[in-house]
């Protein structure tokens, strides 16, 4: 197969390095804020997965949010550039309301999120009754993680009732996380129903019940997709579609060609014995997340491509080291795709976008030529 010279810009890039097709990114976001858009339905971007104040202001439809974070120094990253409606959609610990009562102080609307009474209590201790806390109620709408189901009327009123002075019920949040083990457009819709119908019914209990509930939120990349309806719903969360990856591809969510995100890395050496090629990008690069394991095609820790960007077929990271990277071709035996000499530059298409995007401190920003036209900085922490 003849491999596509490599851009002049990606010469130049130490490797492994992580590259953001601007175009595509840009087409992942107008189709999802396109389809919430026609619904009349609120959107609050997951910031988890891109991390990157740039990618941010894509994605969110107003200046200053709101998006959604899963760690507090996300949101004192987020906060810092401007971003100041805020969800923190991880269960509050008690020693983290500190921090929740600082970003508040400075200007940040920063919600929490609980599900059970004693970090309700917690809340209403560390909050200032002044401006109480918004806390919004987890809904486990399918056993995935954790949550209070949907029905359970004394739980519901007691962690909102345990909430003041400090806190204030802001309302409920789910997460279809069972969606991802959905396959087809009816295992996908009826998983998106699931969760908009699971939260939908623990606002209702909450507001028989005589509370508030002004935020009914609902997310994941495949529900946020394949839902037929929002009706009762405020906003939806999703995240990983901005880049979307290998697992969204084999739920049915994207194609290959919508992935925006790749690692950039070199060949540094062959074994055509034992049927493989070395790259020097390992599980400090990629991850070492397996995501596709369970799917009906396991795409390994990653897909091959050219330096263009354009699919190797049958070309796979099989293994990883923490610096190495193993790449096989289909089957067993000596190795039988191209003659890739030393040095060649590979682009590798991530399992799962946000573990990937995890190993990386910048996103180098390619345009549909394949050259470097930015460097975005990323942003982490706890």
């Amino acid at each position: 197969m003849h491999v596509l010279p490599i851009p002049p810009d990606l010469r130049a890039l130490p490797t492994p390095c992580l590259l953001l097709d601007e175009a595509r990114m840009g087409r992942n976001i107008d189709r999802l804020r396109g389809r919430l858009r026609t619904a009349g339905v609120g959107f609050s971007p997951h910031l988890k997965t891109a991390r990157c104040l740039e990618v941010a202001r894509r994605l969110m439809t107003g200046p200053h949010g709101p998006a959604t974070v899963a760690t507090l120094g996300e949101a004192e990253a987020a906060a810092a550039g401007g971003i100041t409606r805020l969800t923190y959609a991880v269960g509050i610990a008690p020693d983290k309301l500190e921090r929740v009562t600082v970003l508040r102080r400075r200007g940040t609307d920063i919600a929490v999120l609980l599900d059970s009474v004693e970090q309700a209590r917690a809340v209403a201790a560390a909050g200032d009754p002044a401006d109480p806390v918004p806390a919004l109620v987890e809904i486990d709408c399918d056993g995935h993680r954790s949550g209070v189901r949907p029905g359970d009327a004394d739980l519901l009123a007691a962690i909102a009732r345990a909430l003041t002075p400090g806190g204030r019920l802001g309302g409920v949040l789910t997460h279809a996380g069972e969606s991802y083990e959905a396959r087809g457009r009816a295992a996908l819709e009826a998983a998106a129903e699931n969760e908009r119908r699971s939260v939908v019914l623990a606002a209702d209990v909450l507001r028989q019940a005589g509370q508030a509930c002004p935020v009914v939120s609902v997310g994941s990349t495949p529900t946020a997709h394949f839902a037929k309806s929002f009706e009762g719903v405020t906003e939806v969360r999703a995240g990983a579609f901005v880049f979307f990856d290998l697992v969204q591809a084999g739920i049915g969510v994207c194609g290959l060609e919508d992935i925006a995100l790749s690692v950039l890395a070199t060949v540094i050496g062959r074994n055509r014995e034992k049927g493989r090629v070395i790259v020097d990008a390992g599980w400090t690069a990629l991850s070492s997340d397996r995501g596709t394991a369970t799917q009906a095609v396991d795409r390994g820790f990653g897909l091959v491509c050219d330096a263009s960007g354009r699919l190797l077929p049958g070309l796979t990271v099989t293994a990883l080291n923490q610096e190495h990277g193993l790449v096989t071709g289909p089957g067993a035996g000596p190795w039988g795709g191209p003659d890739f000499p030393i040095g060649t530059r590979l682009r590798i298409l991530p399992s799962h976008a946000c573990a990937t995007a995890a190993q990386h401190d910048r996103y180098h920003v390619i345009d549909a030529a394949g050259a470097v036209v930015a460097e975005w900085p990323r942003f982490g922490g706890w």
